[in-house]
C-alpha cells in the first residue's frame, strides 16, 4: 500500500499556512498577502489601480499610472515608467528613485515585517516578466542597473541582496539569497524555514543569461560572470568566470 500523503499537509509549502489560516478572514488574507497596509482608503485605491490601471494599454495607461502608482509605493521619484500588468505586494515597502522604468508583468513583493522592502535606484530597469521578491528581507537595487528578462531575485528573512552600481544582468538569471534546511525528509525545506546569509554585487559587473547565483556569495566589482554559469563560492573583482561551478578564466585589464 502507498504511504498516506496527507498526514504531512502540515509540513507542505510555507505559503499555505498563510492563504488557509482559519483564523483570519479572507478580506485579511487578502490585505496581508497583497497590501500590507491596514484600512479602508488603502485597500479600495490598491484595487482601483491595479483592477482598473494596472492593464490599460497605450499612452493612456503609461500616463495614468505614471500619475497615480507613486501613490501606492513609500516613495517614487520623477519620470518613473509603470508598464501594463505590474504585480505589487507591500508596496508600500518599495521605493523607487528617478527615471526608474518597470515593464509589463513585473512581480515587486516586499512582504514580511517592516524591516522587509526593497529599494531601487535611479536610472533602473526591471525588465519584462522579471520578479523581485522579499521573504522577510531587504533588496536593494543600485543606480543605472539594467536588470533584463525573466530574473527573479529573492531573498530569505532577515537577508539582504545588495546589487552595486552600473549593473549588467542577463535573461533568466536567478538570484538565491536564501537557504533551506533539508535535513527533514518529512518536509518540504520550504516549510521548514530558511536562513540568508545574502548576496553582493560590486559596482560596473555583468551578469550573463542564465546565471545562478546562491546564497553566500559576493561578486567583486567589474567582474564578468559568463552566461549558464552557477555561482557558489566569491568572485573576485576585476576576473572574466565561466562554468558549472564559476571559476576564474583570466583576469580584465582596466585601460
Amino acid at each position: 500500500m502507498g504511504k498516506d500523503l496527507n498526514k504531512n499537509t502540515d509540513k507542505g509549502p510555507g505559503l499555505h499556512k498563510e492563504i488557509f489560516d482559519p483564523e483570519k478572514s479572507n478580506y485579511q488574507k487578502y490585505c496581508d498577502m497583497y497590501i500590507g497596509k491596514k484600512g479602508l482608503i488603502p485597500f479600495l485605491f490598491y484595487e482601483f489601480s491595479i483592477t482598473f490601471l494596472g492593464p490599460l494599454p497605450g499612452a493612456l495607461g503609461l500616463f495614468l499610472r505614471k500619475k497615480y502608482y507613486p501613490i501606492l509605493f513609500k516613495s517614487a521619484g520623477k519620470n518613473v515608467i509603470f508598464g501594463k500588468n505590474i504585480t505589487l505586494r507591500h508596496p508600500h515597502k518599495i521605493s523607487l528613485g528617478n527615471n526608474v522604468i518597470i515593464d509589463d508583468n513585473v512581480l515587486l513583493d516586499a512582504k514580511g515585517g517592516e524591516a522587509s522592502g526593497i529599494n531601487i535606484g535611479d536610472n533602473a530597469t526591471i525588465g519584462r516578466n522579471s520578479a523581485l521578491i522579499c521573504k522577510d528581507g531587504r533588496i536593494n537595487i543600485g543606480s543605472s542597473v539594467n536588470i533584463t528578462t525573466y530574473v527573479n531575485i529573492g531573498t530569505g528573512k532577515n537577508g539582504n541582496v545588495t546589487i552595486g552600481n552600473n549593473v549588467e544582468i542577463g535573461s533568466f538569471s536567478h538570484f538565491s539569497g536564501w537557504t533551506y534546511d533539508i535535513t527533514d525528509s518529512e518536509a518540504l525545506p520550504s516549510a521548514t524555514g530558511s536562513h540568508s546569509r545574502g548576496v553582493i554585487v560590486g559596482d560596473l559587473v555583468w551578469i550573463g543569461a542564465g546565471v545562478t547565483i546562491l546564497d553566500g556569495v559576493k561578486i567583486g566589482e567589474k567582474s564578468i560572470v559568463g552566461a549558464g554559469s552557477v555561482v557558489i563560492k566569491e568572485i573576485l573583482a576585476n576576473s572574466i568566470n565561466f562554468g558549472v561551478p564559476a571559476r576564474e578564466v583570466r583576469k580584465r585589464v582596466d585601460k
